[in-house]
């Protein structure tokens, strides 16, 4: 599939909002985090921002964007519907959520409630993202039982790197948001790994022979190119990436958005005030980075069974 940058840029930033509220969503109302209004003002600033960031970025891909609002109306059989619903549903807990946590200073009892609301929205919202991709049956690299653990991964790991770099930021107790980066990034990268093996070792059932009903009769292949230059199905369905460079790609993946991320946070622990916060935000920084990356490939390792008309053998 072509690599479309607004989605990328949706999908990494939205990803990273919505965890970082799931995160301040559990951890505030369980005491774990300070109810410091400045710093509440910040994380949730920041997960919103994140979150609108991306949710804009979204609508780039559209060639109506104008029209984007008509998707709230299928909800019932689309999950790109349902995301939509979701991610606008979550505004409110995480707004009412913020007046506790900023206006009051509290983050326990009915704001506490809200907080959970939020994570739970939050993680919802990811979730329908996720199941967009895994619900298309045509991309058989989408379609598994990977792709939905591996963004609510991400989500977490990314949004655990901006509440460490926040709490570093603000002179904080820096505990939790170290142990859950510390904790998601080792389950990101196994669940990533794990995915690229899948995809690597399986390919998908349909063939060019069950694609034209042909199969029956021996193997079928393409006798004369159907177009004499390319169409839209074959630049945006049939994108190509030398395996070489996806090897290469997954090494910057891993290397910039889990291994380097995991050492600076470790190495933050050796230092305080500012230099254990540079170091903090470098991690947050290439976390999203690497996550970039990691969409970009998703994206275009992708292969759609219409390219079997195009002389494709698998997809």
């Amino acid at each position: 599939m072509h690599p479309a940058l607004s989605v990328i840029v949706f999908t990494t930033f939205s990803g990273a909002g919505y965890g970082l509220l799931a995160w301040l969503g559990v951890l505030a109302p369980a005491g774990l985090l300070p109810a410091e209004r400045g710093f509440g003002a910040a994380a949730l600033g920041l997960a919103m921002v994140t979150v609108t960031t991306g949710l804009i970025a979204s609508t780039f891909h559209l060639g109506h964007p104008e029209r984007a609002w008509r998707a709230f109306s299928q909800w019932r059989s689309s999950w790109l519907s349902r995301e939509g619903v979701a991610s606008v549903t979550t505004y409110g807990p995480a707004l009412l959520f913020a007046i506790g946590w900023v206006i009051f200073g509290s983050a326990a009892g009915l704001w506490a409630l809200f907080g959970l609301a939020t994570a739970l929205a939050a993680a919802v919202t990811v979730g329908c993202t996720a199941c967009i991709y895994q619900s298309l049956k045509p991309i058989q690299r989408w379609n598994n039982g990977w792709v939905l653990p591996n963004y609510l991964a991400l989500a977490a790991m990314t949004g655990a790197l901006w509440l460490a770099a926040l709490t570093q930021i603000f002179g904080l107790d820096p505990l939790a948001g170290i142990v859950a980066v510390l904790g998601s990034i080792p389950l990101a990268l196994a669940l990533k790994v794990a995915y690229w093996r899948f995809i690597d070792g399986s390919r998908s059932r349909s063939t060019a022979g069950s694609a034209t009903g042909l199969g029956a009769f021996g193997q079928v292949r393409l006798f004369e190119a159907p177009h004499t230059s390319e169409n839209y199905l074959m630049k945006e369905m049939g994108f190509r990436i030398a395996r070489k460079h996806a090897a290469k790609l997954r090494r910057i993946a891993i290397g910039i958005g889990f291994v380097a991320p995991f050492a600076l946070t470790l190495a933050s622990l050796a230092f305080s005030g500012l230099a254990a916060a540079a170091l903090a935000v470098v991690a947050a920084l290439l976390g999203m980075v690497g996550v970039l990356v990691e969409r970009w490939l998703f994206f275009a390792e992708a292969k759609h069974t219409v390219t079997l008309y195009y002389g494709q053998s698998t997809a």
